[in-house]
């Protein structure tokens, strides 16, 4: 008893001494969050520059199943997780052999305190509390990639099923039929709505 009593005070000590007691298991056998697939690191919480904005208990994912990132996505585990769904049941599914299959995505935004669409005067986005990701392109191992400006229209097939299978997984999901401003990117966000997920 005893033995498992010091145990447990150092495991704690070393929450302690890292500047935080996490209540989130972030690494676990080279795992984030948990979760076999997802790799990055834990990051320092960050503060936000405006109220609203801010990202607490955040990550810096730079794969997920195998899949690169084109730059590190800072994000929350919940939004990690979901990301890593959208791949394995979304992304990989829709493209199949495509060009050899998915190597990357390319990564227009995640972490980012700004109000929504960066409008003035607008709500702050899910960007701006570490929840949200932004895809404009899916990198092909042949070197190939398919954007979401181009091929939308070209290979409208693969982009829309990719498009359609976030939502669930995510809470919003936004591509180049909801608005002006997602005409190059698909706009994922960890927001939960009573009516169900927000997907255009």
């Amino acid at each position: 008893m005893r033995a498992v009593t010091l145990l447990a005070l150092a495991a704690l000590a070393t929450q302690m001494s890292c500047g935080r007691s996490k209540s989130v298991d972030y690494a676990s056998s080279g795992m984030l969050c948990g979760i076999p697939g997802l790799e990055g690191e834990a990051i320092d919480p960050i503060e936000g520059r405006v109220d609203g904005c801010g990202l607490e208990d955040g990550l810096s994912v730079t794969a997920v199943s195998g899949v690169r990132l084109s730059t590190p996505a800072r994000i929350d585990c919940t939004t990690a997780r979901a990301l890593k769904t959208w791949v394995d049941t979304g992304i990989k599914p829709a493209v199949g052999t495509r060009g050899g299959g998915v190597k990357s995505l390319r990564i227009a935004a995640s972490y980012v305190c700004r109000p929504r669409n960066s409008q003035s005067g607008a709500r702050i986005s899910e960007h701006g509390r570490g929840r949200a990701v932004d895809v404009s392109g899916i990198i092909l191992r042949d070197g190939s990639e398919l954007t979401v400006l181009r091929d939308w229209t070209r290979t409208p097939k693969v982009m829309k099923a990719v498009h359609g299978s976030a939502c669930g997984p995510f809470g919003t999901v936004l591509g180049p039929k909801s608005d002006r401003f997602h005409q190059d990117h698909i706009h994922v966000d960890t927001a939960r709505y009573r009516s169900g997920p927000y997907c255009r």
